[in-house]
């Protein structure tokens, strides 16, 4: 019996965009650029949508000989909108197709359509090591962010005195989650009222 060998990919999902996400750009001003860059992913991008973008990209760059090769173990095994961070699975002897098509990728599929830069950060012959990546990864993210809201470690300008990155990190995630809401219920009176 032969095995099937596969690669996994850690691959996070930069923000550059200049434009902020929501209509309050003073919101959107007053945060690092670190912030700007690393922000959580929309909610409403899911492994799904991830998947059809790698399968669309490798078809446009590969065409049908491509997808053949990708397609018998391409797999979204972990997603997190949090920490805009995935791991994919694909086959070993085809993973820089999988890395070509996420190199190329300059939006977010056609629901969201927000501007992203996709970043292969490891490519691991095991789950288990990409996992740890990850786990390390939001370590180290976790530890900055201490570090600045304690104020010791200059590193990103901009920072208000009294809110450190953390808080900063927390109130962006509840303006959006709002913002998210108001335009929900905005969607359902139009319904009714038709």
């Amino acid at each position: 019996m032969v095995r099937v060998k596969n690669r996994y990919l850690v691959v996070n999902f930069l923000y550059p965009s200049t434009t902020p996400p929501s209509t309050s750009t003073s919101s959107f001003k007053d945060l690092p650029s670190l912030l700007q860059l690393h922000q959580p992913t929309p909610d409403t991008f899911h492994a799904g949508l991830l998947l059809r973008a790698i399968r669309d990209g490798v078809t446009e760059l590969f065409g049908d000989y491509g997808m053949g090769m990708v397609s018998s173990s391409l797999k979204v095994n972990y997603h997190s909108p949090a920490t805009s961070t995935s791991i994919i699975r694909c086959p070993q002897a085809h993973y820089q197709m999988v890395w070509a098509a996420l190199t190329y990728m300059t939006a977010l599929p056609r629901p969201i359509g927000t501007p992203v830069v996709v970043k292969v950060v490891r490519v691991s012959g095991t789950i288990k090591m990409a996992e740890l990546e990850v786990i390390r990864r939001a370590k180290d993210i976790i530890l900055r962010a201490k570090m600045e809201q304690r104020g010791g470690g200059g590193g990103i300008k901009g920072m208000g005195a009294g809110m450190g990155m953390v808080g900063h990190i927390m109130k962006t995630v509840e303006k959006r989650r709002e913002e998210v809401l108001v335009r929900v219920e905005e969607a359902e009176e139009e319904s009714e009222s038709e």
